[in-house]
């Protein structure tokens, strides 16, 4: 009998197998569940101004006698980070797919208000530096840093901060200028070559940052009194010496800088930097930068080894105002070229060409050209893609008429997608009143989000378009490929050690029935589901069929 059972599983498992080689049918292995990598090149960042954001805190709204009356946007609102704190922990960057936030600075800003000619300004965007190793009380405290990186890497979010190196902030009556042999307040830049984009202030009243110098320049005597008034003046100059002691720099301004920047890599645990202005200081400063910042990225990680996420290296990107892809490695000064990638500095920089991009081409055309880029001049590297900013006076939708399109041209296009806060939820860019980039630079518009039932529809909008890439590193950091122009398709694919990630996506689509062929992407038999609607269907012939109500499809396997 044993033997007659088994003859019998013998013909039929032959018979399987002839069936199938008959009919050819491909029939989708079972694969391996391997966890989603985290890929810089195809990041969903946050981009958000520490004071414009949400309060947490309200009794901190006011330091340093910061009570004159501003222009209109131009002083302190209330933002600070247990208010983006709060925000992670409701899981608001979570539903919106965003997996790495970028604050401007958080350093201690000048006390005093200045006029650049729009009305009186205090340091609420965080670019005017008094004092680089304290945190600004507007925005919180050292205790309040440390639970905000905690609580985002819970949630496997990083934290990007804002490194300034090039300028201390404006002097005004409460804070002098800085000694002349750390910065220059007698030229200011004309951007028509090299020399007169580097060596000059940005405007009048910014002082520049000695950035060339490599003579010992001694402690500014404000510093020193500064933080001997505070009891820290002792420790400070211990944490110099030692950093000099190991570097072998000399106490040249920037390295000065440099060390104050990389404590908060050491101390917190932040992921990366975004460089400021980084045209307006020599190259080989980034560099530098780079190197001190691998080594206290390094250090961090050997001395909490429970608190590292993986193996990515510190981001740094850079901002190169009006550089763009199109020019691959390199920035054209006019009389110069420099490459701000090799020798190694930054991996990637702020693409302020992409908004034009974004006007002149349709998806495809706009799809198929940053995925050539990265694939060829910027191998390698990645793009800082944006739509709008906190210091562009020409968005793609100042008045936020698109924003649908905005989404779906920003978040499905290869590069890391840079939102800026509001992006999400269509809070005007266009603020009667204000002068210059203060119309930028609204509060977070919660109250729409609460209550409009058209902004709610818009984040949501954004929510699943953000969590699809967020789950999906192919979609900034793979390959395009159009899989049909009308109805358009396209599919994005992407490899890394044994982590493959493919989806394929639909665009302006008829709303109700589609049939849609995915023969070039996914094998017959194989379950998948419309992240945006939540529909599935399995693959039969190369093809499924979906009946929703929307006009856009995101396609993963089940």
């Amino acid at each position: 009998m044993k033997k007659l059972f088994l003859l019998t599983l013998i013909l039929i498992a032959l018979s399987c197998k002839n069936n199938d080689t008959e009919h050819k049918v491909a029939i989708a292995e079972p694969e391996h569940t391997i966890e989603t990598p985290f890929v810089w090149e195809g990041a969903n960042l946050y981009f958000l101004l520490t004071d414009r954001f949400n309060n947490g805190d309200p009794t901190n709204d006011v330091n340093f006698d910061r009570t004159e009356t501003p222009g209109k946007l131009r002083g302190f609102e209330g933002g600070d980070l247990k208010g983006i704190t709060q925000k992670i922990k409701e899981g608001y960057f979570t539903d919106l797919g965003i997996n790495a936030i970028w604050m401007t600075p958080i350093v201690e800003q000048i006390h005093g208000g200045t006029d650049e000619g729009t009305g009186l300004s205090y340091g609420f965007h965080g670019y005017w530096a008094k004092d680089w190793t304290a945190i600004d009380p507007n925005f919180g405290t050292k205790a309040d840093l440390h639970e905000l990186v905690k609580e985002a890497h819970a949630k496997g979010i990083r934290i990007v901060l804002d490194a300034v190196i090039n300028h201390t902030g404006p002097v005004t009556e409460k804070d002098p200028v800085w000694p002349e042999e750390w910065v220059r307040t007698d030229k200011q830049c004309s951007y028509d070559n090299y020399d007169n984009t580097i060596s000059c202030t940005l405007v009048a009243n910014l002082p520049d940052i000695r950035t060339e110098r490599n003579e010992d320049v001694d402690l500014p005597p404000q510093l020193v009194a500064k933080w001997k008034a505070e009891g820290r003046y002792e420790q400070e100059v211990k944490e110099l010496d030692a950093f000099f002691e190991r570097t072998g720099h000399p106490r040249a301004p920037r390295f000065y800088i440099m060390k104050w920047l990389t404590d908060y890599i050491t101390e917190f645990g932040v992921d990366g930097y975004r460089a400021d202005t980084v045209k307006h200081t020599e190259e080989y400063v980034w560099q530098e930068f780079k190197v001190e910042c691998d080594y206290a990225f390094s250090q961090f990680k050997k001395n909490n080894p429970d608190k590292v996420l993986d193996d990515n290296p510190f981001y740094l990107v850079g901002e190169i105002y009006n550089y763009g892809v199109s020019s691959g490695q390199y920035y054209d000064f006019g009389d110069k070229k420099v490459n701000y990638f090799n020798p190694p500095s930054f991996q990637s920089l702020i693409n302020f060409e992409f908004k034009y991009n974004a006007k002149e081409k349709s998806y495809e055309a706009l799809f198929a050209y940053y995925s050539e880029i990265l694939k060829d001049e910027l191998k390698g590297f990645g793009t800082l893609n944006y739509l709008s900013s906190h210091d562009d006076g020409s968005p793609f939708d100042a008045e936020r008429t698109k924003p649908y399109v905005t989404a779906n041209t920003l978040l499905l296009a290869p590069g890391t997608s840079q939102v800026y806060y509001g992006d999400e939820s269509a809070r005007s860019l266009v603020v009667e009143g204000t002068q210059g980039d203060a119309t930028l630079r609204s509060f977070m518009n919660w109250g729409a989000i609460a209550t409009e039932p058209e902004t709610k529809a818009i984040l949501t909008h954004w929510q699943k378009l953000g969590q699809f890439r967020a789950q999906h590193p192919a979609i900034g950091a793979g390959t395009h490929q159009m899989l049909s122009e009308a109805p358009y398709y396209f599919s994005r694919s992407y490899q890394k050690g044994d982590f493959k990630d493919k989806v394929v996506i639909g665009l302006e689509l008829e709303k109700g029935k589609k049939v849609i062929d995915v023969s070039k992407v996914f094998q017959e038999r194989v379950m998948l589901r419309d992240a945006y609607s939540g529909e599935t269907a399995t693959v039969e012939n190369g093809t499924i069929t979906l009946d929703t109500e929307f006009d856009v499809v995101l396609l993963e396997k089940e």
